[in-house]
């Protein structure tokens, strides 16, 4: 199986690079889209890439914000045919508010229309843990178990910033191989380490091959950063490739302190698992 980073905030030369995420992935005998980035460079970089976006049979949106589900229309005009699984949740209007400005960051609204339009065989809810195939799940509603991992930013349901949105469809998704599991999240808005033990609960299973996606530590403080590199240890992840919201900072503490496995995403890295 394979992975290649098709959106994020940084791209390899000659890619194109905006706040936002994306992952091609083959697994299981499936083409899976994972997330569609923000703008525009999601089309420019499969042209360039080489990737055509008529042979996603699955798009997985990992949560309803605009930068993760920019390129819905674009892709779903081309794969007319694909599943698409995402909590429905994520259909709602919210807001980041910072110095009292309140900014929309829900899914634009023709990416809704498209996507409410599908029908029940295309459009799968997936509040709960939901399997693609054999191998490959999503883990539906995180629970949210630790006392230091919260959605990461000043999120809300509404303009004046009195109801706080939780996030609850953020979800991701494992993909269980011979050498482990291999984890995809967007934005961990659940928390990375309340991700990761929800799956090894799920699962069963220990040994993860590979974490790659955003961590969204873009906004945490010295103490959340230390105690996820510390929960990180703990697990044995053999290769870890934060990118997209982990943030500078979280990014390159990562990838110092643990520096055996981890390095960071950009688009057109490409990840490939050899299985036996």
């Amino acid at each position: 199986m394979k992975i290649i980073i098709l959106v994020d905030n940084k791209a390899a030369e000659g890619l194109s690079c905006e706040h936002g995420f994306s992952m091609f992935i083959e697994a299981d005998s499936h083409k899976i889209l994972f997330d569609t980035g923000q703008l525009d460079s999601l089309q420019k970089n499969v042209d360039k890439l080489g990737i055509d976006l008529s042979c996603i049979d699955t798009l997985v949106l990992s949560h309803g914000h605009y930068d993760h589900t920019g390129g819905v229309v674009d892709v779903l005009s081309k794969s007319p045919n694909a599943q698409v699984f995402m909590n429905k949740t994520g259909f709602v209007d919210r807001y980041s508010i910072r110095k009292n400005i309140p900014k929309p960051i829900n899914m634009h609204n023709d990416a809704r229309e498209v996507l409410q339009a599908l029908d029940k065989d295309h459009l799968i809810d997936t509040p709960t843990p939901t399997m693609i195939t054999e191998n490959i799940g999503l883990t539906g509603y995180v629970p949210r178990k630790n006392n230091f991992e919260d959605t990461g930013g000043p999120f809300y349901l509404d303009k004046e910033g009195l109801i706080d949105d939780l996030i609850e469809d953020d979800m991701a998704m494992w993909i269980k191989t011979d050498k482990g599991l291999v984890i995809c999240v967007g934005c961990s808005h659940s928390g990375i380490i309340n991700i990761i033990n929800y799956i090894i609960d799920i699962t069963g299973e220990t040994n993860i091959h590979t974490l790659i996606g955003g961590f969204h530590l873009v906004n945490a403080d010295d103490n959340r950063i230390k105690k996820t590199i510390d929960s990180l240890k703990s697990f044995n992840i053999k290769h870890l490739i934060p990118c997209h919201c982990t943030g500078e900072k979280g990014i390159k503490t990562i990838c110092d302190e643990l520096s055996c496995s981890a390095v960071p995403g950009f688009a057109g890295f490409e990840h490939k698992i050899i299985e036996n």
